[in-house]
C-alpha cells in the first residue's frame, strides 16, 4: 500500500496490517549526503537530495520536506545564530526590543528561506507521488515566544489582552504558512508547538486552543490532514491538545505511549510516536533500535498509530540504526526474532563524586541540546540569567543527552524528563521555565543550607 493511503487509514482510525513509519529526517538528511546543516537548510537541491536519500534508505510512509523551527522567525525579524549540526537558533526577540507588534506583516512566497521549502517540496511531491508530504509550521505558541522572548510567561497574567492579539498574529502566520506548502504539494500540516510543554492546560485553553484550532479548521477546509507536534514533558496537555482537533498528535519519550494512545483513541484522534532519540536511535546499536521499534509497535498497536521518532533527528543518528527500524517494521519475522531477543543497554550512570563543592551551589540542566531544542534554549538562558547576581558562588553545568555523559548524568541525577534542571543534586524545574526570581529563591535555599 502507498505511504499517503496508509497514512490516511491511520488518521480515519481505521485497522491497520501495520502502522505508518515517518521519519522525522531534518538535518539528519544533510548527513547523507555530506553537507552540514546550515547548507543544507539554504538550499532546495540540498533538501531535495537529502529527502530522496532517506526515502531510499528507510521507505517512509511519510517523511517532512523540512524540519526547522525558525523559518517564520528569522523572516519576521529574528536573529539566528547557525550550527553545523543542528537548525539554528533564535538570538533575539523583536517584540521586547522596540519592535511593535502591529508593524510585523504576514510572510510571503518570497520571504527568507519559505521560497527553499516551498521549491523541493514541489519537486518531492513530482518524484515521490505516492509519499506522504509533511509541510511544517512553527505552532503559534512557539513562535509567540520566540517574537517576544520568555517575558511572554509574565505576560500570560500581567497583560492577557497582548498576548491574545500576539498568538492571533502567530497563528495568522502559521495559515498563510500552511496555504504555501500545501499548494506545493505537502499532504499534511505538522503544527509543531514545544514551547507549549511550559504551560498548564487552562493556560493552553486560554491561550493556545482557539488560535491552533484556527490552523487544523484551515487545513480541514482544504481538503488536506494536520498534526499537532509536541515535545517535553506535556503529559497535562494531550487532552487539550486533541480537543483542538487535528487529525493527529505526535509525542515524544517523555509522555508514555499508552496513555496518549488512550486519550487520543476516546477523542477520535490518531497519534504518533515516542522512539526514544538519543538514548536508542541515536547512540544505541541496531538492536536497540529493534527492541524500541517492537516496544512502540506494541504498544500503538494497528489502529490511528504511526511510528515515529519524539522529534527531528539527530544529524549523526546511525543510518544502521534507521534502517534495523524499517526491517522491523516491514518484515514480521525479523520482528518476532528481535521480540526475543534478551538484550539491555550497557549505560550506567555517572559517578557523581568531586561534582558537588563546599559552599557553592552547582546547577545541572538536562537538555535534549539547547542549541537545537527551543525549550532547553529558553531554559538554559532563564537558569543563567537568575544566577549571573551570584558570581562564582554558582556554577551552572548543561549536560546534553545527544551524548553518552548526558545520559549518564541524566541517570545519575535520576531525571526523567527534559529539560529538567536540578539544584545541588536535587530535580527541582521539570520541563518548566520557572520565573526569574522562582530560581533565584531556590539558588537561596541552597546557600543556606
Amino acid at each position: 500500500m502507498e505511504g499517503f493511503k496508509l497514512l490516511e487509514k491511520a488518521f480515519h482510525l481505521e485497522e491497520l496490517e501495520r502502522a505508518p513509519w515517518v521519519p522525522f529526517v531534518g538535518v539528519h538528511g544533510g548527513k547523507l549526503i555530506g553537507v552540514d546543516a546550515e547548507s543544507y537548510l539554504k538550499d532546495a537541491e540540498k533538501l531535495v537530495a537529502g529527502i530522496s536519500k532517506a526515502v531510499e534508505l528507510y521507505h517512509p510512509d511519510g517523511i517532512p520536506v523540512a524540519f526547522d523551527l525558525q523559518i517564520e522567525a528569522e523572516v519576521l525579524g529574528c536573529k539566528l545564530v547557525w550550527s553545523k549540526d543542528n537548525p539554528p537558533a533564535v538570538v533575539s526577540h523583536p517584540l521586547s526590543e522596540g519592535v511593535e507588534l502591529s508593524s510585523l506583516q504576514l510572510p510571503k512566497e518570497t520571504d527568507g528561506r519559505i521560497p527553499v521549502v516551498l521549491d523541493a517540496a514541489v519537486t518531492l511531491r513530482k518524484k515521490f507521488p505516492d509519499l506522504a508530504l509533511y509541510g511544517l509550521i512553527t505552532g503559534p505558541f512557539t513562535l509567540a515566544l520566540h517574537l517576544l522572548g520568555t517575558d511572554i510567561f509574565m505576560k500570560l497574567f500581567e497583560d492577557p489582552e497582548y498576548v491574545n492579539e500576539l498568538m492571533e498574529f502567530c497563528s495568522q502566520v502559521g495559515i498563510k504558512h500552511a496555504e504555501m506548502l500545501m499548494n506545493a504539494g505537502c499532504d499534511v500540516i505538522a503544527v509543531v508547538d514545544p514551547m507549549t510543554s511550559q504551560i498548564d492546560p487552562l493556560s493552553f485553553e486560554t491561550f493556545v486552543s482557539p488560535f491552533a484550532t484556527k490552523i487544523f479548521e484551515f487545513v480541514r477546509s482544504q481538503n488536506k490532514y494536520s498534526s499537532f507536534f509536541v515535545c517535553g514533558h506535556a503529559q497535562q496537555n494531550i487532552e487539550v491538545m486533541c480537543d483542538c482537533k487535528p487529525d493527529n498528535v505526535s509525542i515524544d519519550e517523555n509522555i508514555p505511549l499508552d496513555y496518549v494512545k488512550n486519550v487520543a483513541l476516546a477523542k477520535g484522534i490518531s497519534f504518533g510516536g515516542n522512539m526514544k532519540l538519543t538514548s536508542v536511535l541515536l547512540l544505541g546499536n541496531e538492536m536497540d533500535a529493534k527492541k524500541e521499534t517492537v516496544a512502540c509497535l506494541e504498544q500503538g498497536g494497528n489502529k490511528g498509530f504511526v511510528l515515529a521518532p519524539g522529534c527531528d533527528l539527530p544529524m549523526d543518528t546511525p543510518v544502521a540504526n534507521l534502517q534495523a527500524v524499517a526491517e522491523i517494521v516491514y518484515d514480521d519475522y525479523a520482528r518476532q526474532v528481535a521480540k526475543e531477543v534478551d538484550h539491555q543497554s550497557t549505560l550506567e550512570p555517572a559517578d557523581l563524586n568531586g561534582h558537588f563543592e563546599t559552599g557553592k551551589v552547582v546547577i545541572d540542566i538536562i537538555t535534549l541540546d539547547s542549541a537545537s531544542c527551543a525549550p532547553c534554549q529558553y531554559m538554559v538562558e532563564a537558569v543563567k540569567k537568575a544566577s549571573q547576581s551570584f558570581g562564582d558562588r554558582v556554577m551552572v553545568n548543561e549536560h546534553k543527552i545527544k551524548d553518552v555523559d548526558g545520559i549518564r548524568m541524566m541517570l545519575a541525577l535520576g531525571v526523567q524528563n527534559v529539560p529538567t534542571t536540578c539544584i545541588n543534586g536535587k530535580v527541582k524545574f521539570i520541563s518548566q521555565i520557572p520565573p526569574k526570581v522562582e530560581i533565584e529563591e531556590a539558588i537561596k535555599n541552597e546557600l543556606t543550607e
